[in-house]
């Protein structure tokens, strides 16, 4: 086997502000694995919050593509990266779940199978995603509403965290007046104190919100459960739920877990943490970074199991370099095709 690295630049299609941030724009490294003809890909995207910057990333992929020649094949190369022999301890998360994916894309090409079969799922599975507002002024926020209702989006993610909490009650009021039956999301991104949250959970419940992500800023997983424990509305974690001992240590306790594979290490370590949770009361929630199709495909390909699904990364690009997964009509869906089932965008390189 060898292996090749791109680095692109994915520009949104308008900045993104949130809690802590504004973002307007993001690297993206594609991991490229060939092997007897055929190629598997794999994304992995910068991000400020987990301290990966596009160098970061590049040096640490070819690291990972310099010691697969070693192995025979995509499977064992598989097996390796899982059992920590490929990519070492010290790896993050990000570029593990790309490495997994450029050599489960690769491994179901080799079978003529989706990931999702390869995976144990006999159809394909298609899920409502959420779709991200950003904290915005209202009356934005409601044409916003109004426009993705219209698209077919039945789940609305409403970002919150302003410095004067006012304002995302008045957005949320707004985009619940102009879409009445969307189910929302909202999300302060660790913004809120204790005290904060107690006092403005009461009002969104209110307003129809179906549950809240990481109310409390991360670092206290006991405030976070002691939160949920007596919140109005169902509390999932996100930042506070980053690893498998994490979600162990919050399963039962708050009603959902965040998985998104660029924090947890891919498409197993997904797994595993959905297995931790099973049963306990704790539903799992799979989310994302804004990335690509090619970014976002692993987790589309396990979406059938999650109870939320914010799988919009994509969408929120100006141009997207990749395609396969859909989710321009509110709904993301794994495709029938071998291996992950995206391919270049029309007027693209060929890959």
């Amino acid at each position: 086997m060898k292996a090749t690295q791109r680095t692109v630049r994915l520009d949104l299609a308008e900045p993104l502000r949130i809690s802590r941030s504004t973002m307007a724009a993001r690297d993206a490294v594609w991991l490229t694995v060939e092997h007897d003809g055929l190629r598997g890909h794999g994304e992995a995207v910068t991000s400020v919050y987990y301290g990966l910057d596009a160098g970061t990333l590049e040096r640490l992929l070819a690291a990972v593509a310099t010691d697969l020649p070693r192995f025979r094949d995509p499977e064992s190369a598989l097996d390796a990266l899982r059992a920590g022999e490929l990519a070492g301890e010290d790896t993050p998360p990000a570029v593990t779940a790309a490495a997994e994916a450029a050599l489960l894309d690769l491994a179901g090409k080799r079978a003529g199978s989706p990931v999702h079969r390869l995976l144990g799922a006999a159809t394909a599975p298609v899920a409502a995603t959420a779709r991200t507002i950003g904290i915005t002024p209202p009356v934005r926020a409601a044409a916003e509403a109004r426009c993705l209702m219209a698209s077919g989006f039945e789940v609305l993610k409403v970002k919150a965290g302003a410095p004067d909490p006012e304002e995302d009650v008045e957005r949320v009021r707004v985009i619940r007046d102009a879409a009445p039956r969307a189910r929302l999301l909202l999300d302060p991104n660790g913004a809120w104190t204790t005290d904060q949250a107690d006092a403005l959970l009461p009002r969104f419940a209110e307003r129809g919100v179906e549950a809240v992500e990481q109310p409390l800023a991360p670092g206290d997983p006991e405030a976070l459960a002691a939160l949920a424990a007596r919140s109005p509305l169902p509390v999932i974690a996100d930042e506070d739920a980053v690893s498998l001992e994490d979600a162990r240590r919050l399963a039962g306790r708050v009603h959902g877990v965040n998985v998104k594979l660029a924090k947890c290490g891919g498409v197993h370590a997904a797994l595993r943490i959905a297995e931790a949770i099973d049963g306990s009361g704790t539903a799992l929630m799979l989310g994302c970074l804004t990335a690509s199709s090619l970014g976002l495909a692993p987790a589309v390909h396990l979406a059938d199991r999650a109870r939320w699904a914010d799988l919009d990364g994509h969408l929120l690009l100006a141009r997207d370099p990749w395609t396969g997964i859909g989710g321009t009509d509110g709904f993301v869906r794994a495709s029938d095709l071998p291996g992950l089932g995206v391919r270049r965008s029309p007027g693209e390189e060929t890959a």
